[in-house]
């Protein structure tokens, strides 16, 4: 059956833009497999509500089982033929090609109706979605019985409509026997441009020379461009063309009615056809969330109530198609990250250099959260937690300029004053480059006071920037942590890892060192930096403690993450067992109440036979299957259904 869930809220507009979720879209589309499944991916959107989003999810799960079993639904055929079932409902007849069209889709409810008897019986999420598909294949037979592939109706379609065409090909016969006596009169020939018959639409006529058109009695069709041939019908073949015209408007009629007969079949079963549409559309959707799944090595998301997000071994879904889309990229990989929110802290204060990531690490955030709300695995290692947010709000600029103008900043300022206004505790903000485009000192005193507005609302947020100022927040606020973007002052290059627990250190000394700047200025800018920042001792020594506390904090969620695992994973093994177990007593318990007359399966020929007889003290039973009767062990008879 389909899940009923309510139609998901629409998500901010200008996040999905900035977070490229169109892009998404389109990678989702490209594998469905029918026009039906890329129309729904086109259009998904976030839930915001847990159940449809977990619902959805084991739903996927179950569809990558299926596809690693190679047990891939058959789609073929399937077309969204809803509005001419509503039509051919209400009594309108349906051309040849349509009824074709509608065929092809009541095949495919038939070959569904097969595939979900053979999935795997643990696939329960997906039996119970096909299980309100009928097998319409019947009607399917009908239609194909009566039309050809070229959408030609069959004379079999109906005794009257063979009947009336083998009366044309009688005429038609008769037609041409004319046409071969006319042009075997050799007085009739000397008379003709050319020595043979031609047909004007329906209609054989006679290249007459233009001198001698008195000499043949018909009918004029047409005139040659010369105006010296004139195509005549003769009167003997003009009298079997008008008897012809009655028996076309014969045949037409019969088609007709053949058409209509079967427009009313399929009227009749209009609505299981449509609702099996919609039960496959979202079959193939669900299908292509799965292949997405596989190919870019995805794992669903767990669901949690406690606005709790980690995202392990992260990796940016865009990104990584870009790699390997691009030959030019095709070496580069993904640096993967790992990100937390609410174990702890509730604000994420990101720090680091240009290019070195942050920007990445807030779309990558992002768009997974999205991704996991949608009912998409998302590519993060296994057990990687995502809350339900209501609002997912982002201001992520272009910081790749150098400059920034005034109008930038006002922009800026304006989009973080609605963020602010929509924020709730469900929500995710990501802010880029907080307190930017402007003087320093006051953007990082508004920073702040932006980040104390964050901790107030008691949202998640993920805000990265480079004003030295805001580095030290954390360190006042228990409710936020710093984290930093990964610089190799060797190779003076970026890592890409994200590093909870660390601010971004300055690098422009060592980099300058690198690059061979004198001594001299080196040591003047050490004194100068000493000088304004007293308390770099403290802080360095506060800033090794929280490392030391992240660290033991990551070692016990990667703990408990195991130990929950194995958990899941001993009382998985336990439930199949007490299934099998429960399996077995009802076979034996079956099998102790065989009497004649049951019909059972016979592993021996993997067919169903009647039971002639039962040997309780031998434990056999004898049989029949086919034509013959055998007697076989308790152990080869199972139940037929």
């Amino acid at each position: 059956m389909i899940a009923e869930h309510p139609a998901p809220p629409l998500m901010d507009a200008h996040t999905l833009e900035l977070l490229q979720f169109d892009k998404v879209r389109d990678l989702l589309a490209a594998y469905a497999a029918t026009a039906l499944g890329r129309d729904l991916a086109g259009a998904v959107e976030p839930f915001t509500d847990a159940d449809p989003i977990r619902a959805e999810t084991r739903l996927v799960t179950e569809m990558v089982e299926a596809l690693g079993l190679g047990q891939a639904p058959p789609f073929s055929g399937l077309h969204d033929v809803r509005l001419l079932a509503r039509r051919a409902a209400i009594g309108t007849m349906l051309t040849a090609e349509q009824l074709l069209e509608v065929a092809d889709t009541l095949s495919c409810t038939g070959a569904m109706y097969r595939y979900r008897m053979r999935l795997a019986e643990h696939l329960t999420g997906l039996i119970d979605h096909l299980s309100g598909i009928e097998d319409l294949g019947l009607v399917a037979k009908t239609i194909s019985g009566c039309i050809d592939t070229r959408g030609h109706v069959l004379d079999m379609a109906s005794r009257d409509l063979a009947a009336v065409r083998q009366l044309l090909a009688d005429l038609d016969e008769k037609v041409k026997n004319e046409v071969r006596r006319l042009l075997a009169n050799p007085e009739l020939r000397r008379i003709l441009s050319y020595p043979n018959a031609t047909i004007h639409g329906d209609h054989y006529v006679l290249p007459v020379a233009a001198n001698h058109r008195h000499k043949v009695q018909g009918v004029v069709h047409r005139v040659s461009g010369t105006g010296e041939t004139i195509f005549v019908e003769p009167a003997s073949i003009a009298n079997l063309s008008a008897e012809r015209v009655t028996l076309k408007a014969d045949e037409d009629r019969e088609v007709k009615r053949v058409l209509r007969r079967l427009s009313t079949e399929v009227g009749k079963v209009a609505k299981p056809l449509a609702y099996a549409v919609e039960v496959l559309a979202k079959l193939d959707l669900v299908a292509a969330k799965a292949r997405f799944s596989r190919d870019f090595g995805m794992y669903p998301a767990d669901v949690n109530d406690e606005r709790r997000l980690w995202l392990r071994q992260a990796r940016h879904p865009l990104l990584e198609n870009l790699f390997r889309g691009d030959p030019a990229e095709g070496a580069r990989k993904v640096m993967p990250i790992d990100l937390r929110l609410g174990y702890g802290f509730n604000l994420l204060v990101v720090t680091g250099p240009n290019t070195g990531g942050k920007t990445v690490t807030l779309k990558t955030t992002g768009l997974l959260c999205l991704m996991a709300q949608c009912g998409m695995h998302i590519p993060a290692g296994e057990g990687s937690q995502v809350p339900v947010f209501r609002h997912i709000l982002s201001d992520i600029g272009d910081e790749q300029s150098l400059e920034q103008s005034l109008s930038t900043f006002s922009s800026h300022v304006t989009r973080i004053a609605a963020i602010l206004r929509t924020a709730d505790a469900d929500s995710l903000v990501l802010l880029d480059e907080l307190g930017a485009g402007t003087d320093p000192t006051e953007g990082a005193a508004l920073g702040r006071a932006i980040l104390d507005e964050l901790d107030r609302i008691g949202c998640r947020a993920v805000v990265t920037t480079h004003l030295g100022d805001l580095k030290t927040y954390a360190f006042n606020n228990d409710r936020a942590e710093n984290g930093a973007v990964e610089f190799d002052a060797e190779t003076l290059r970026p890592t890409y890892r994200l590093l909870i627990g660390q601010y971004g250190m300055s690098n422009a000394l060592k980099i300058a060192r690198r690059l061979k700047l004198p001594k001299g200025v080196l040591q003047k800018a050490r004194r100068y930096l000493k000088r304004r920042k007293g308390k770099t001792g403290e802080l360095a020594r506060l800033q090794e403690l929280r490392e030391e506390a992240e660290k033991a904090k990551e070692a016990a969620l990667a703990a408990t993450h195991e130990a929950n695992r194995e958990k899941e994973d001993f009382e998985r093994r336990r439930a199949q067992l007490d299934r099998e177990a429960e399996a077995a007593a009802a076979l034996v318990q079956m099998r102790a109440g065989l009497k004649a007359g049951d019909v059972v399966l016979v592993s021996r020929f993997d067919k169903t036979g009647k039971v002639v007889r039962v040997d309780a003290k031998k434990q056999t039973v004898t049989v029949g299957v086919g034509i013959g009767q055998w007697e076989v062990p308790f152990d080869e008879i199972f139940p037929a259904g």
